[in-house]
């Protein structure tokens, strides 16, 4: 008696710890997306050209946060105006300006324990916001002196093809340009003139504090 007694005693304790560990052993879920940093400015108030943004993963069971920058799927709602690639590169992007949301989105299928939760998607979002800098401060000029192609400015404010022969942009006074030449062919170089820090087919302006005029012969 006293020892069917204690079989069934320690087959309860068994079946209980079985049900507890059940119960608490739950399967890691994402459960949020935070995306760092949440608001990024492009324009005369930051230099910057492009951006790094990182995905914060927010788990539960254990609570834990992890960076999944590179398992979520980016993407920006206003392509025209700021775009964002595949690895989470954030660049201005075009001639608008404002606001637009950056997405990076997680379809959860299965949690880590392989449990489905097919359809469930975990999105979180960041802001950009492009500035119009173009105004009444110092005044851009390019000038063309040979071959055919395009040159652009970021921060957005100039767009000039070399049909134009010459081209001018006031921006306000102490922002960093970044010109990029778009030879067509049959040119496939640029040669600049004025440009205080040539590299290939960009020129960079630290600060425009001044009338500035660039050469630029495609060859």
């Amino acid at each position: 008696m006293r020892v069917f007694l204690f079989r069934s005693v320690a087959g309860l304790v068994a079946v209980c710890c079985l049900l507890a560990m059940l119960s608490c052993a739950h399967d890691q879920q994402l459960v949020g997306i935070t995306i760092k940093p949440e608001t990024e400015n492009f324009g005369a108030a930051d230099p910057a050209l492009n951006v790094q943004l990182r995905a914060l993963g927010t788990y539960i069971h254990p609570p834990v946060t992890k960076d999944i920058t590179s398992q979520v799927t980016w993407a920006s709602n206003t392509p025209n105006m700021v775009t964002v690639t595949p690895t989470g590169l954030l660049s201005p992007f075009g001639f608008s300006c404002g606001n637009a949301l950056v997405s990076a989105t997680v379809l959860t299928n299965h949690s880590s324990g392989n449990r489905s939760s097919s359809g469930a998607i975990v999105t979180g979002y960041m802001t950009a916001n492009v500035a119009c800098v173009s105004g009444t401060g110092p005044i851009l000029t390019i000038d063309f002196l040979g071959g055919t192609g395009n040159i652009t400015s970021a921060p957005l404010g100039l767009s000039c093809a070399s049909t134009a022969v010459t081209c001018s942009q006031s921006f306000v006074s102490g922002t960093p340009i970044k010109l990029t030449a778009s030879p067509t062919a049959p040119f496939t170089a640029v040669t600049w003139g004025g440009c205080p820090s040539p590299s290939g087919l960009v020129c960079t302006i630290p600060s425009l504090t001044a009338n500035t005029t660039i050469t630029a012969t495609f060859n």
